[in-house]
């Protein structure tokens, strides 16, 4: 083939293959800022390093969520007497990669803190827990502005309107209308069990209390590592960790206030009777369960992360079953780590690119 026929050639090929490759598109209609492409399910399940069997026991565990039933009906009720396990996903889902927006693709990870705390005040423990306030109001947005499908506001009544609730500095300045669950001996580790949205408190005497996200105050979230970038504390993203910032603030008590109240979120917990517990009812399934956006992603859904840093690495099937505060976007995850040193370890740290694909019913 002649130069000049051997360059058309290539002209064409490219053209060809190009507009014949898939295109992302908006797969789910109720997720239209979610772009899809579809995948080779079979080409990507021939590479893929899967205990199915204990893939197949989560599935069902995560059926027993009626958002996943809505999800994936058909499949729910076939995995109850299904054999093969790799065939069952192989067979009944079609595998899909989310496409990233402007936002950051982000794989971060949380776990159960453990808090030394008591029932009682006193002057090592004063730091209350608060359930839910009994003045919260919580308004729905949708039945009035359906593009608000969702969305909802947090306040309270004073005299005859509707104003915001306390912010993080108000709360911490006065008693409010809420029962205490507990009273604990550190504020710092009180603050990152709100970012962490569960924990566990060791009590005096000798019980164990756990404690579950049970709402916030309304107030947008702030970033407490961002705020001591800017303030000049860190001088990059890389320094910022849960254990770098929990060095500074114990080194620097005089300015742990006004650097925890540059976040005026703040979490409203309920005791628990099990372990951590996500927003789809569930128990956490440690380095199964993940927190997405549930604008972009459904609560409920089989999904796929790979991201691979010096902390942690990952390349497996997970579950979404929870939300937070500061999961926003299509291609941001949160990895449930669980409990003890080495789950706070990596949670701390985890800071890392992120690919996902979703697993939707053949249809």
């Amino acid at each position: 083939m002649s130069l000049a026929k051997h360059s058309i050639f290539l002209v064409f090929a490219t053209i060809f293959f190009v507009g014949c490759a898939p295109k992302p598109s908006v797969v789910l209609t109720n997720y239209q800022d979610t772009l899809m492409t579809k995948q080779s399910e079979k080409l990507f399940f021939m590479g893929q390093k899967e205990d199915f069997d204990e893939l197949l026991h989560l599935f069902r565990h995560n059926c027993t969520a009626s958002q996943a039933q809505k999800i994936y009906p058909k499949e729910c009720e076939e995995s109850l007497h299904v054999k093969d396990s790799k065939a069952f996903f192989i067979n009944n889902f079609e595998l899909y990669k989310i496409e990233p927006n402007q936002q950051r693709s982000l794989l971060t990870g949380y776990y159960v803190p453990l808090l030394q705390g008591s029932l009682v005040k006193s002057e090592r423990f004063k730091y209350p827990v608060y359930a839910k306030p009994n003045d919260l109001l919580s308004v729905e947005l949708g039945s009035l502005y359906p593009e608000l499908k969702s969305k909802r506001v947090r306040g309270r009544v004073d005299g005859n309107k509707v104003v915001p609730y306390y912010s993080r500095e108000e709360i911490a300045k006065q008693k409010i209308n809420s029962e205490v669950l507990c009273y604990v001996d550190d504020k710092i580790d009180l603050f990152f069990m709100e970012v962490q949205g569960s924990g566990r408190v060791a009590l005096d005497n000798g019980d164990t209390l756990y404690i579950g996200y049970a709402d916030v105050n309304g107030h947008s979230y702030k970033s407490l590592g961002k705020e001591m970038i800017n303030r000049g504390i860190f001088s990059s993203t890389s320094e910022v960790s849960l254990q770098s910032i929990k060095h500074y603030l114990k080194q620097n008590p005089s300015k742990t206030d006004g650097l925890l109240n540059t976040n005026p979120s703040y979490v409203f917990f309920r005791k628990m009777t099990q372990k951590a517990t996500g927003s789809l009812g569930l128990v956490l399934t440690p380095e199964r369960s993940v927190a997405v956006d549930k604008s972009f992603i459904p609560l409920g859904s089989l999904l796929v992360v790979k991201s691979q840093s010096d902390e942690y690495n990952v390349d497996k099937f997970v579950f979404a079953q929870d939300t937070g505060g500061a999961i926003k976007g299509p291609n941001r995850a949160d990895m449930f780590m669980g409990y003890g040193t080495r789950a706070e370890s990596i949670a701390g740290e985890l800071k890392s690119p992120l690919e996902i694909w979703i697993m939707l019913p053949k249809k």
